[in-house]
């Protein structure tokens, strides 16, 4: 089992996926099962509803308000900046930290709207020079499936429609990433299955992480 070393960095792991795949009972999972194995590690979610530009994003996600489709955009992404410089730091002192949602979502769901002038890549630029991940786990499950759970259509972005469209994004955007930043689970299985899957993948890329050096940067695509 991979420990964290003294003076070792932490790692940045994202976890990934359509409406109601698990991510977050599958995060708070994760993180305690590395908090037991030694690691320090911190649990972010995003979008973070608690600050100003959270509120906001909130009050959109809820259908209690309307945005142009380019600002709400641009909020999310800002909701993620604001707490950039929060993660190095973390990051840089030994602490790994898991993130539920991260830029790819942002892109995805922005340009899954079908706005002409709202691309794949004129919504991934606003992401540029943010915390690149070690690791993002994308969690699998099809827009039937993720449907028959709980809680689904609550917010904005919940019908099939719209999550077969960005399934089909997130492939496309992951395509476009650098070899080994990017693990796909199957989450149609058990909980247990995909948190041993989960845990497995996360080990092994913080056991490279003095292969891969310092924290990066999250670099443009080619869409």
């Amino acid at each position: 089992m991979a420990t964290q070393l003294s003076g070792q960095r932490g790692a940045l792991i994202v976890v990934e996926g359509l409406d109601r795949a698990g991510k977050s009972s599958q995060c708070e999972a994760l993180r305690d099962v590395l908090h037991k194995s030694g690691h320090t590690v911190k649990y972010i979610r995003f979008p973070d509803r608690t600050t100003a530009i959270g509120k906001m994003i909130d009050s959109y996600l809820r259908a209690q308000s309307q945005l142009d489709d380019h600002s709400i955009h641009l909020l999310f992404s800002a909701n993620r900046w604001e707490v950039a410089q929060s993660i190095e730091r973390d990051v840089a002192n030994g602490t790994t930290v898991i993130v539920d949602r991260y830029s790819y979502s942002g892109a995805v769901y922005s340009a899954a709207k079908g706005n002409p002038s709202l691309s794949l890549g004129w919504a991934w630029q606003p992401e540029v020079g943010l915390p690149r991940p070690d690791l993002c786990l994308f969690l699998r499950i099809s827009p039937e499936e993720a449907a028959k759970r709980g809680g689904f259509g609550a917010e904005r972005y919940e019908n099939e429609t719209m999550q077969t469209r960005v399934r089909e994004l997130f492939k496309t955007i992951f395509d476009l990433q650098p070899s080994g930043d990017v693990t796909v689970i199957d989450a149609g299985r058990s909980f247990q299955d995909v948190s041993q899957d989960m845990r497995k993948a996360v080990e092994d890329r913080i056991a490279c992480l003095g292969e891969i050096g310092p924290l990066r940067k999250l670099g443009p695509i080619a869409v």
